[in-house]
């Protein structure tokens, strides 16, 4: 196994490669489409947003035909998972196909997060950016000839301009769009303001048209990871008052913005669905709509699931999740095999037909689901040896009220979930084809189960070299 240094070696020559061919490649780019070529590919990552926070799955409360019609007309993920239970390592996972140990990035800001002295250990130091010598899913399109544009939260570095993306709308090292940030004027870079009370997802979703229509004789990969539906929650007047009727009339105890802003959402992906139909290159276009990580448990609960957002509880981790592409994908079909936003970089990379063996990638080609084959069992792991705090206290439920989670490895594989925490050396066995919600330890009832997945688990994380804190905090029960 190599070091990480020796890695960042091997993505800087990587880079300097891609630029190269890059120049040879984009100068005759401009290509006709063809039954042969690979398709252009949407992709659409929102963020916030729940298992259970979409029409389909909910089936009532929230609003979102578009959405409902994306998951009748193509392949839904019923088993899916983001690689990491919160916005930045999540997204940098996607972006360079690898665990959170092999880029560092576990967290938003610092590793200490929450109270002092309620943290037994010093936490692992978390990085803020993936540096730019690491290929990522923009460099891959590129190579191959694609026109790249992002448009919205980047999130995991200063610039995407730098990582393998010619059009930047909206992005940078930013998590959220701030204090008012949802209505021009905005707050985000890389955006000019538009007309006064402007909604920052309709306008980020006319940019993305703009780049459809520019490059719709080309090959392109489209990003447009929306700031919505992260806080702070605004949304337009005649949806909140919708929701805010509906609200008083149900007891389902979700934030009415919360549920307004996932319809205005939903209205935007219909206006790019429709944009392909309309210019004729829907049936070789490769959509996906996913979320970044698990909802925030006291804005929507994500019942049966436990918990939400910055838990590795199941509400925190599995997201929604669909593929749609005419020309290869049945359409109506559900998948149950448990997948991860990890496995997007090799399928992406199997569909271009490159392949870079010095390149450690972690997730697994998804295209033989497209064609009703089976993937082989694997395990699945998410690594956080660090802290998050609390949102809403007992609304989180998660294992304590202080914090969303503590430093920890979580492993799934087939029916099994199973959690160890470092500060004490708990382990959680929990059985989710009959426990959904994790309440039922298991690991004292069935200590071989739990054993044999906890050797499993060390093995992973000796193989990735995956740190594991130590060291106690001195300030550990000083006070409040």
């Amino acid at each position: 196994m190599r070091g990480v240094n020796d890695w960042n070696m091997v993505s800087l020559m990587f880079r300097l490669i891609l630029s190269l061919s890059g120049l040879l490649v984009l100068s005759s780019c401009s290509h006709q489409a063809t039954d042969s070529q690979p398709p252009n590919v949407v992709f659409i990552m929102v963020d916030d947003l729940g298992w259970k926070d979409v029409g389909y799955m909910d089936g009532t409360f929230f609003h979102t035909p578009n959405i409902d019609g994306l998951a009748s007309e193509g392949m839904v993920f019923t088993q899916a998972y983001a690689s990491a239970a919160n916005c930045a390592p999540s997204r940098a996972c996607l972006m360079t196909g690898q665990h959170t140990p092999r880029h560092g990035m576990y967290t938003v800001g610092s590793s200490e997060r929450g109270k002092a002295s309620k943290r037994k250990l010093i936490p692992t130091p978390n990085k803020t950016e993936i540096p730019f010598s690491t290929p990522t899913m923009g460099d891959l399109f590129q190579q191959a000839g694609y026109v790249c544009g992002t448009f919205g939260k980047w999130h995991i570095s200063q610039d995407p301009l730098q990582q393998g993306f010619e059009v930047n709308m909206g992005g940078d090292l930013r998590g959220n769009p701030g204090k008012g940030g949802y209505f021009s004027p905005y707050n985000v870079s890389h955006l000019p303001d538009g007309p006064e009370g402007e909604h920052l997802t309709d306008r980020l979703t006319s940019e993305a048209i703009s780049f459809i229509e520019a490059h719709q004789d080309t090959s392109f990969f489209l990003y447009l990871p929306f700031y919505d539906v992260h806080t702070p929650l605004q949304a337009k007047d005649n949806l909140r008052q919708k929701y805010q009727e509906k609200a008083a009339q149900n007891l389902k105890g979700i934030h009415p913005v919360y549920a307004a802003m996932v319809e205005n959402m939903d209205m935007n992906i219909g206006r790019i669905l429709t944009t392909l139909t309309e210019l004729g290159i829907e049936e070789n276009t490769l959509l996906v709509f996913t979320s970044d990580n698990g909802g925030i448990a006291s804005l929507a609960s994500q019942h049966p699931l436990r918990a939400g957002k910055g838990s590795y509880f199941e509400g925190g981790i599995r997201v929604p999740l669909i593929m749609k592409w005419p020309a290869q994908i049945p359409v109506s079909r559900k998948v149950h095999t448990p997948v991860t936003n990890l496995d997007f970089y090799p399928t992406f990379s199997h569909l271009l037909d490159i392949q870079d063996e010095s390149l450690p990638l972690d997730g697994q080609d998804l295209s033989p689901l497209w064609k009703g084959k089976q993937l082989e069992e694997r395990a699945l792991y998410w690594h956080f040896p660090i802290y998050l705090q609390a949102y809403d206290g007992a609304k989180d439920e998660a294992r304590d009220p202080w914090f969303r989670t503590r430093p920890g490895s979580v492993m799934r594989k087939g029916k099994w979930k199973l959690h160890q925490y470092f500060e004490d050396n708990e382990v959680l066995l929990y059985d989710l084809e009959n426990d959904l919600g994790e309440s039922i330890n298991l690991a004292d009832s069935l200590p071989e189960i739990a054993s044999t997945l906890l050797s499993d688990m060390k093995s992973w994380q000796q193989e990735i070299m995956a740190p594991i804190p130590i060291e106690k905090n001195p300030l550990y029960l000083l006070g409040n």
